[in-house]
């Protein structure tokens, strides 16, 4: 059996980014970038006030100073004049330093009579003056290529003056559950029958990771409908199904996915999900994972999430693990890398505590919705007690 991180691995090689789209930068957010961005123009464009006061010739700006105020330049409406010796222009924040101004005097330091102002206290040449391009220029880089678009970056192409961004296709994600014994939620559902929770939960985690996932109609456990499923998947860059790779008799997918899959590696190392399934389907991408739905969950966490930021744009690194103390003793572990639901507790000292569930059964999906990490415990873990730390994966980082 494979290790978690060589499955990682073998599943990332071949993916390859989408191809790149044009969108209006008010919707991309969460989108990856095909091309950098560039700041179209300096910001700010001149020298501007970054208080409300008084522009004047810092030669001029002794204390007990008078000056007579020829002017007022509202943001965004400079002064047509200049200011001389003995003038002052008033301005606000953002407003254009007038030419032959060199300092601003913030209006709580004057006091102000008609068209005239006295200086409460002297002046520094500069002061509450932001310099052309303070923040960019014209050519600067705003964001690379290949990084995650956010507020706050969008915000920053925005004011480099970008309406529209390159950025790569969301992923198209197919997922298929299979399974006689499972039907849609909401429908009735007979003797023995099971709701279809996996599809839905990784439709929600392909949406957070930055994919479009594409539910497909349950194949039901027999070739011919596993055949059927899967003939028409054009547009696809991936393929996921949920149950059917084990080594039961029903077990079908390997074999129901027809003559155009080949098989990259099946079974791994790794508690839950060990039957996790791994090809191609006439070239694209199939990550097979296991029914029970906190096995499918966690193994979307460790494999389709790195798999959906490869696709889109980014290197699909291993997860980041987190060192934190256990609040309980744990006993060692056996051949396979375990991950263990837990939730984060305050501990005395207030620092948070990792307590994992004392049940792990992989058919619990309630104990996955109350946790907050995945504890990491490597092949063969000697036993442990508490306060020892151990890697956790936080669980909101997937939006999950």
């Amino acid at each position: 059996m494979l290790s978690v991180a060589e499955a990682r691995a073998r599943i990332l090689a071949p993916l390859r980014p989408t191809p790149a789209e044009i969108v209006a930068l008010s919707d991309a957010w969460g989108r990856v970038t095909a091309a950098a961005l560039t700041a179209r123009l300096t910001m700010p464009p001149a020298a501007v006030s970054s208080m409300d006061g008084y522009a004047l010739r810092a030669a001029d700006g002794q204390l007990g100073a008078v000056l007579q105020v020829v002017g007022s330049a509202p943001a965004g409406h400079p002064y047509a004049g200049q200011a001389g010796p003995g003038q002052a222009v008033r301005l606000f924040t953002g407003s254009v330093v007038p030419p032959g101004a060199d300092s601003v005097i913030i209006q709580e330091d004057v006091r102000a009579e008609a068209d005239r102002i006295t200086l409460g206290v002297a002046v520094q040449p500069g002061q509450h003056i932001r310099p052309a391009g303070l923040d960019f220029s014209a050519g600067d880089e705003l964001a690379p290529a290949g990084i995650r678009l956010g507020a706050r970056t969008i915000g920053l192409a925005a004011a480099g003056n970008h309406a529209w961004a390159t950025v790569h296709r969301r992923p198209r994600i197919g997922i298929l559950a299979t399974g006689d014994e499972i039907g849609l939620p909401g429908d009735p559902i007979g003797p023995g029958g099971i709701v279809s929770s996996n599809a839905h939960a990784l439709a929600g985690l392909v949406r957070a990771g930055g994919g479009e996932p594409m539910l497909l109609p349950i194949a039901r456990d027999s070739l011919a409908a596993l055949a059927g499923a899967v003939r028409h998947l054009s547009g696809l860059d991936m393929l996921v199904t949920t149950g059917g790779a084990s080594v039961g008799e029903h077990d079908l997918v390997r074999d129901g996915l027809g003559p155009d899959f080949a098989l990259g590696f099946w079974r791994i190392a790794m508690r839950p999900g060990k039957p996790l399934l791994s090809g191609t389907l006439g070239g694209i991408p199939v990550l097979g994972l296991p029914g029970n739905p906190v096995s499918a969950l966690v193994c979307a966490v460790l494999f389709l999430w790195p798999a959906l930021a490869r696709l889109s744009g980014l290197p699909g690194a291993a997860l980041p693990l987190t060192p934190l103390p256990l609040g309980t003793d744990l006993p060692a572990n056996d051949h396979r890398e375990d991950y263990l639901r837990a939730a984060l507790r305050p501990g005395p000292d207030g620092a948070e505590l990792v307590m994992p569930f004392p049940r792990q059964d992989s058919s619990m999906m309630r104990t996955l919705a109350q946790a907050d990490a995945l504890v990491m415990r490597p092949p063969n873990a000697s036993a442990i007690q508490a306060g020892a730390l151990v890697s956790i994966l936080r669980l909101d980082a997937f939006g999950l």
